[in-house]
C-alpha cells in the first residue's frame, strides 16, 4: 500500500491546534493497517508492536540504520523518551495516520522525533517539524503553556537536556513575564498622563502558583532565569512564598509544641531542608526595607533549625539570621519565638543563641548607621546648612522609632521565655543587657520580664537575683511600677531602697518645677531655662549647625551624668554588702537599726542633687517623709 500524508496545521473553534486529516485521505478504524502482512517486530520496554518496515525506515533515520540487514525482523528500542506510548504516536505517524499534537503530548513527540531522527533529512514535513512548528506558534508565546510543557519535560530527560527544549523553555517564560512587567508599568503611565481611571490589572505573579508543579532543580533555574531578565523583587518573592507553602504541605508550623510533637521521616526532613536552602538562596537582595515578609523569613528559620542537625545547614541558617536582623524592626513576637531542635542537648524551649545573634545584627547595622550619620556631618560642615536639619537621633525619627520597636520586641520576648523553667539566669541577663540604654524611654516591660523569671525560678542564688535586677534602670520606671516594685518581696533589698529613692527625686522635681515658673515670673536667672552658652543671645535663632553641635554636647553630658549614677549605684552596693555583713554579726536590733540609719543618712547625703533650691533642701525633716513613706514592711524588723 501507498504511503499515507499528513494533513495540514489548522485551528479548531476552541483555539487550539490540531493535525486533521483531509478529505482525500481513508480513515483506518484499526492500526496497523493489515493489508500487508507485517515483517518487522519492534520492542518498546515490555510492549511489542509488529509492524512493518518500509513506513518506518522512509521517516525514521535510527530505524533505517538499525534495519541496514534486510534480515533484520526484530530490533529492540531502549530508552525511548516517553516509552511506548510516545513510539505508538511516532509509528502512526510514520504510516500516515492522523495524530493530534497537543499541550500533553508535545513534549514526548518533540523528544520521541529526536530519539527516531525523523527529521527533514529523510522525509518532508517530518515529525520534527511538525513539533517544532507547534512549539514556536502555540506554546513559547504563552506562560502558562510553557510551564505545563516544561512540567512534562522532566520525565523525559536526559533527551529534553540534550535538544534544548529545557533552556528554551525557561527563557521564554521569563522573557514572557518581564514583558508583561513592562506592559503593565507602560499601561500605568498612560493612565496616569491621560487622567482616566485606572482598571483593575491582573497581578504580575498570576503565573507563580503555576510553577509549584516544577520539581526543585527546574523551579530555581526558572527562577533564576527571570531573576536576570530584571523580574521585580515583590513578584519573586510572592512566587517563592507559594511555592514554599505547596512544597510542604503546610508543615511550617508557628507552634513549637506541635513542631516538635510532629515525627518525621529522615527521608522527609532531608527532602524538606533541601527545599528551604533552596529557597533561601533564591531570596531576593536584602536591605533594610526587604520585599521578603518578616513571617516568611521567619518559619524558613525554623524549618531549618527543626530539619538540621547541629553542623548542617550553617550558612543558610546565618544568611537567615542576617535577613531577619537587618529588618527585625517589622518583626512581632511570633516571628522570634524560634524553637530549638529537639535533637540537640539543649533542654530550653527556645533558641535563646540564635536570637542573640539577630538582635546583634540589628543593633550593629544601628551603630554602622550612627557612624555613617557622624561621617556626613564632619564632610558637611562647611555645606548647605538646610542638610543638617534632620535629627536622626530625634524621638520622632525614624531611625529612634525603630529602635524603640525593637525593644519592646526584646521586652515582650524577655517575658515570654521567662516562663522557661530551664532558662538559665546568665542566658536571660546576656538578653536584657544587650539593648544600649537610649533603647528604652520605660523599663515597665523589662521590670515586667524579671518579675515573671523570678517568680518562675524562685530558687536562684542572691547574686544571681541582683545581677537580673541591675539590668532594670529604676529612674526608667513608671509610677505604677515603682509602686509594684516597693512592695515586691522578691526583689533585693537594695533593688527597692532604689526605687524609693528615685521616686523621692522624682516627687522633689515635680516640686520644683511646679515652683519655678512663679519665681520666673518676678526673677530673669530661672535655673529651669538655661541659656545655651556660645549660642548669642538667648532670643536670636539658632542654626542647624549650632543646634547639631548643642545636641552633641548634651548627649556627652548625658553619659557623663550616667558614668556617675553608675559609681553611686556600686557605692550603694558596697553599702548594703557591709549591712549584711553587720546583720550575720551582731544579732541586737539596736545596734544594727543604728547602723542602717547610719548608711541611709550617707546614701541620702550621697544623691543629693546640687540644682535644688534652698528653699526646697531647708526643711531636712519634711524631706525624710518622701524618702521612706509609711511602708512598714521595708523596716529591719
Amino acid at each position: 500500500m501507498g504511503l499515507v500524508t499528513v494533513g495540514e496545521l489548522k485551528p479548531t473553534f476552541t483555539g487550539k491546534r490540531g493535525f486533521r486529516l483531509n478529505s482525500s485521505i481513508r480513515h483506518a478504524s484499526e492500526w496497523p493497517i493489515s493489508d500487508v502482512s507485517s515483517d518487522l517486530t519492534v520492542q518498546v520496554g515490555s510492549s511489542s508492536f509488529c509492524l512493518h518496515k518500509f513506513p518506518l525506515v522512509s521517516r525514521s533515520g535510527k530505524i533505517r540504520k538499525l534495519l541496514s540487514d534486510s534480515k533484520i525482523s526484530n530490533i529492540c528500542l531502549t530508552n525511548v523518551p516517553g516509552g511506548s506510548e510516545a513510539f505508538e504516536i511516532a509509528a502512526k505517524f510514520c504510516y500516515g495516520i492522523n495524530i493530534e499534537i497537543n499541550l500533553l503530548n508535545i513534549a514526548k513527540l518533540r523528544c520521541v522525533s529526536h530519539y527516531l531522527e525523523m527529521t527533514e533529512d529523510f522525509s518532508e514535513e517530518n515529525l520534527a517539524a511538525k513539533t517544532e512548528h507547534f512549539l514556536k506558534e502555540t506554546i513559547l508565546p504563552n506562560i502558562s503553556t510553557s510551564i505545563i510543557v516544561l512540567h512534562h519535560c522532566e520525565a523525559l530527560i536526559p533527551v529534553s537536556e540534550d535538544l534544548n527544549l529545557v533552556n528554551r523553555l525557561m527563557v521564554a517564560i521569563a522573557n514572557n513575564a518581564c514583558k508583561e512587567q513592562l506592559t503593565s508599568g507602560l499601561l500605568k503611565l498612560d493612565y496616569t498622563f491621560s487622567g482616566t481611571n485606572i482598571e483593575p490589572e491582573t497581578p504580575l505573579d498570576w503565573w507563580g502558583k503555576s510553577l509549584a508543579v516544577l520539581n526543585l532543580d527546574f523551579f530555581q533555574r526558572v527562577v533564576s532565569a527571570v531573576k536576570s531578565k530584571g523580574l521585580r523583587q515583590d513578584v519573586i518573592s510572592k512566587i517563592l512564598i507559594s511555592y514554599t507553602n505547596k512544597s510542604l504541605q503546610g508543615l511550617i508550623v508557628r507552634d513549637p509544641k506541635l513542631e516538635k510533637e510532629r515525627v518525621l521521616d529522615l527521608e522527609s526532613k532531608k527532602k524538606q531542608r533541601l527545599v528551604v536552602e533552596t529557597i533561601v538562596k533564591l531570596l531576593p537582595t536584602q536591605g533594610r526595607r526587604s520585599s521578603v515578609p518578616m513571617a516568611f523569613l521567619s518559619s524558613l528559620l525554623k524549618m531549618v533549625i527543626a530539619t538540621s542537625s547541629s553542623a548542617s545547614s550553617g550558612s543558610c541558617r546565618s544568611d537567615l539570621e542576617r535577613r531577619i536582623g537587618l529588618q527585625l524592626d517589622q518583626a512581632i513576637l511570633e516571628d522570634v519565638l524560634i524553637p530549638i531542635n529537639p535533637i540537640g542537648i539543649n533542654n530550653t524551649m527556645y533558641d535563646i543563641d540564635s536570637i542573640l545573634r539577630i538582635f546583634s545584627i540589628f543593633l550593629n547595622l544601628d551603630e554602622d548607621d550612627e557612624e555613617e550619620e557622624e561621617h556626613h556631618h564632619h564632610g558637611h560642615r562647611f555645606g548647605d546648612e538646610t542638610e543638617m536639619i534632620y535629627d536622626f537621633d530625634s524621638p520622632g525619627s525614624p531611625k529612634q522609632s525603630s529602635i524603640l520597636k525593637v525593644s519592646k520586641l526584646m521586652d515582650n520576648y524577655l517575658a515570654e521565655i521567662a516562663l522557661d523553667p530551664n532558662l538559665t539566669t546568665s542566658k536571660f541577663i546576656a538578653l536584657a543587657e544587650l539593648l544600649p540604654d537610649h533603647a528604652r524611654i520605660v523599663s515597665d516591660g523589662l521590670y515586667r520580664a524579671v518579675d515573671i523569671y523570678l517568680k518562675v525560678h524562685p530558687n536562684i542564688k542572691d547574686s544571681e537575683r541582683y545581677r537580673l535586677c541591675k539590668t532594670i534602670d529604676s529612674q526608667k520606671l513608671s509610677q505604677e511600677a515603682c509602686s509594684h516594685a516597693a512592695q515586691n518581696e522578691r526583689l533585693p533589698v537594695q533593688m527597692a531602697v532604689q526605687v524609693l529613692y528615685f521616686e523621692q527625686i522624682r516627687l522633689r522635681n515635680a516640686m520644683s518645677s511646679s515652683i519655678c515658673p512663679t519665681q520666673f515670673l518676678f526673677s530673669s536667672n530661672c535655673q529651669q531655662f538655661p541659656q545655651r552658652a556660645g549660642s548669642g543671645a538667648g532670643s536670636g535663632a539658632i542654626s542647624p549647625r549650632d543646634n547639631y553641635a548643642s545636641v552633641r554636647r548634651e548627649n556627652r553630658e548625658l553619659k557623663l551624668e550616667v558614668a556617675r549614677m553608675r559609681m553611686r549605684l556600686t557605692d550603694l552596693e558596697k553599702d548594703h554588702i557591709s549591712i549584711k555583713q553587720e546583720l550575720v554579726k551582731s544579732n541586737p536590733g539596736t545596734k544594727l537599726f543604728k547602723s542602717f540609719a547610719k548608711k541611709i543618712t550617707k546614701l541620702t547625703s550621697l544623691f543629693s542633687f546640687s540644682s535644688l533650691k534652698p528653699s526646697l533642701t531647708a526643711k531636712p525633716i519634711s524631706e525624710g517623709r518622701f524618702l521612706f513613706p509609711r511602708r512598714r514592711r521595708h523596716s529591719v524588723s
